[in-house]
C-alpha cells in the first residue's frame, strides 16, 4: 500500500493542525493505521494507532487528550488531529500500515510530514 501524508506546517504553540494520510494500491480497511513521529536528533515514536475499522486507538501518553486518530474506510484516508500543540511535539510526522493493530514493525511507510510549533 502507497501512503501519502500531508497537513504539516508552522503553528504557534496551543495552536491546532490536522494530519492526512492517504493511502492507495491495496484494500485500506485491511490495514491497522498509526502515526509515528522523528524529532530532530531523536529516535522515531509512536504516536497513536486505530484498528482497521476504527473501533478502537491507542496513543503515547504525552498526546492523550490532544491528539485523535480517525479514519475514513470510504476515502482511504487515516487522520490525525493535534489540539493544544507544544513545542515539543515538533517533530516529523509519518503514516505507516500493518495488517495487525499491535504491530511494533509497522511494514509500510509514507513520506512524512513536517509540524513545526513555536513557543
Amino acid at each position: 500500500v502507497q501512503l501519502q501524508a500531508s497537513g504539516g506546517g508552522l503553528v504557534q504553540a496551543g495552536g491546532s493542525l490536522r494530519l492526512s494520510c492517504a493511502a492507495s494500491g491495496r484494500t485500506f480497511s485491511n490495514y491497522a493505521m498509526a502515526w509515528f513521529r522523528q524529532a530532530p536528533g531523536k529516535e522515531r515514536e509512536f504516536v497513536a494507532a486505530i484498528t482497521k475499522n476504527g473501533g478502537d486507538t491507542r496513543y503515547r501518553d504525552s498526546v492523550k487528550g490532544r491528539f485523535t486518530i480517525s479514519r475514513d474506510n470510504a476515502e482511504n484516508t487515516v487522520y490525525l488531529q493535534m489540539n493544544s500543540l507544544k513545542p515539543e511535539d515538533t517533530a516529523v510526522y509519518y503514516c505507516a500500515a500493518d495488517p495487525f493493530y499491535y504491530s511494533t514493525q509497522y511494514n509500510f511507510w509514507g513520506q512524512g510530514t513536517l509540524v513545526t510549533v513555536s513557543s
